[in-house]
C-alpha cells in the first residue's frame, strides 16, 4: 500500500497552465492522489484519475462547507459562499431546489429561439469586419446576456459583471487580494441596490422569485440570497465563455474534425461533448474538505484536509476513455466530468450545452473560413485555479 505523502510544490507553472495534460498523464501513473501546494498557498490533495474523481465527487465524507469543521462562523466570511455550491445536505437540496426550475431541460429548450436571436445579433455586428475577437465580441456577451435576462438584471451592466467575476475567478491564484476585496464590495453593493428595486417592483424573473422565497422566511436567508444570485451570475456565463473558446481552438487545431463538423452539422452535440472532455472549461473542482480522518486509496487523509479534483485530468484517463489524447467529434458515449457528478452536478449544464451548440453552429455557418489570426503560442491562458480558457482569440475570416 502506497501511503507516501510527498508534497508537490512546483506544479502550477506557466508551462503547466499552457498545457497541463502531459503532467496529468505522469501524475495518473506515478502519484494519482498527490499532496500539492495550490496557487493560493494552501496545501491539499489533487485527484487526477477518473475512478478516484468519481468516488470523491460522490463521497459525503468530503464536504463543501468548511465552517462545519470549525464549529460555525468563519473569521473572513464571504457572501459568495452562501449557496448550493458550497453547502452540504440538507441546505444544499433546499438552495438548489429554489433555482432548479429555471434550468430544467424543458425550460432551457424553450430559450432556444431567444439564444439564437442574441447569437445572430452578435455575429451581424462583426460580419463586415473580416475579423472577430472571439471572446470580447461573442463568447462573453452571449451567455452573460442570457443569464442577465433570466435573472432580470440589466444587460448593460454586463461589463461590470465581467470585471467582478474575472477578478474573483482569476484571483484564485492568491494574487491581487486588495483588488478582489474592492470588487467583491462593489458586487455586493450592486446586488443590494438591485434587490431593493426588485422588492419595490417584483417581476417574473428569477431574482424576484428568490426574493419572494426570502420574504417567506425559512426558505432563504439574506446571505443565501446574495450567495445564490452571485453564483448564478458567475457560473451562468463563465463555463460557456470558455466552452465556446476552447471548442473553436480545438476545431482549428484539428482541421479534419472542423471539416467533418461543417459537412455534418448534426454532429454538433457530440462535438460539444468531446470539447467538454478534451479541453474542458472548468479545470478543477471547487474545494472539498475531509470531514473525518480515513484511508483513501492508500493515502492517509486527515480531518480538515483540502481535496480538489483535476477534472480535465480525469477526462483524459485512458482507463475510462479510448485514445483520450485524440479529439474525435464522433466519440459516442462520453461520461466526462466537465460538469461534475453527484449532488453538485452543474445546475446550468443544459443551458451551457445549448448555448455552446447554437454559438458554434452559427459561427461556423456564418464564417466558414475562420482562421486563428495570431500564432497559437501567443495565446494567453487565463490564470487562476478554476477555469480553463484563453483571454482572447483573434480570428480572421
Amino acid at each position: 500500500m502506497n501511503s507516501s505523502n510527498k508534497t508537490n510544490n512546483n506544479l502550477f507553472t506557466k508551462e503547466f497552465t499552457k498545457d497541463p495534460y502531459r503532467t496529468y498523464a505522469e501524475l495518473r501513473d506515478t502519484d494519482p492522489i498527490c499532496k500539492t501546494l495550490f496557487p493560493d498557498g494552501q496545501y491539499g490533495w489533487m485527484i487526477t484519475k477518473y475512478e478516484d474523481a468519481v468516488e470523491v465527487l460522490k463521497d459525503l465524507r468530503f464536504i463543501k462547507d468548511f465552517s462545519k469543521l470549525i464549529g460555525g462562523k468563519m473569521e473572513h466570511e464571504s457572501i459568495f459562499t452562501h449557496n448550493m455550491l458550497f453547502s452540504d445536505p440538507p441546505d444544499h437540496k433546499r438552495l438548489r431546489g429554489l433555482v432548479q426550475q429555471a434550468f430544467t431541460p424543458r425550460m432551457v429548450t424553450g430559450m432556444r429561439e431567444r439564444i439564437q436571436e442574441i447569437t445572430d445579433e452578435l455575429l451581424s455586428k462583426v460580419s463586415n469586419n473580416n475579423k472577430i475577437n472571439l471572446i470580447d465580441d461573442f463568447a462573453f456577451p452571449l451567455p452573460i446576456i442570457v443569464i442577465c435576462e433570466i435573472l432580470g438584471v440589466p444587460t448593460e451592466d454586463r461589463d461590470k459583471f465581467r470585471l467582478w467575476t474575472t477578478s474573483l475567478i482569476e484571483g484564485s491564484n492568491g494574487e491581487h487580494a486588495e483588488d478582489i476585496a474592492i470588487h467583491m464590495q462593489e458586487f455586493t453593493e450592486y446586488l443590494g441596490e438591485r434587490f431593493a428595486k426588485v422588492r419595490l417592483n417584483p417581476g417574473e424573473d428569477l431574482i424576484s422569485q428568490l426574493i419572494v422565497a426570502e420574504d417567506e422566511g425559512e426558505k432563504l436567508t439574506e446571505k443565501e440570497l446574495y450567495g445564490v444570485v452571485s453564483l448564478l451570475i458567475i457560473a451562468g456565463h463563465e463555463t460557456t465563455v470558455n466552452l465556446i473558446g476552447n471548442t473553436i481552438l480545438s476545431l482549428l487545431e484539428h482541421p479534419k474534425q472542423l471539416k467533418l463538423l461543417q459537412d455534418n452539422p448534426e454532429l454538433i452535440r457530440t462535438a460539444i461533448e468531446e470539447s467538454l472532455r478534451y479541453n474542458g472549461p472548468v479545470e478543477f473542482s471547487t474545494s472539498r474538505w475531509a470531514r473525518e480522518s480515513f484511508e483513501f486509496k492508500g493515502k492517509s487523509i486527515n480531518k480538515g484536509d483540502l481535496v480538489i479534483i483535476a477534472l480535465n485530468s480525469a477526462n483524459h484517463d485512458p482507463y475510462q476513455f479510448k485514445d483520450p489524447e485524440v479529439f474525435d467529434i464522433t466519440r459516442e458515449k462520453s461520461p466526462h466530468l466537465a460538469f461534475g457528478k453527484g449532488i453538485h452536478l452543474c445546475l446550468g449544464a443544459p443551458l451551457a450545452r445549448l448555448e455552446g451548440e447554437i454559438a458554434i453552429s452559427s459561427l461556423l455557418e456564418r464564417f466558414p473560413n475562420i482562421k486563428l489570426a495570431i500564432d497559437r503560442e501567443e495565446l494567453e491562458w487565463r490564470p487562476g485555479m478554476i477555469v480553463r480558457g484563453v483571454k482572447e482569440i483573434p480570428l480572421s475570416f
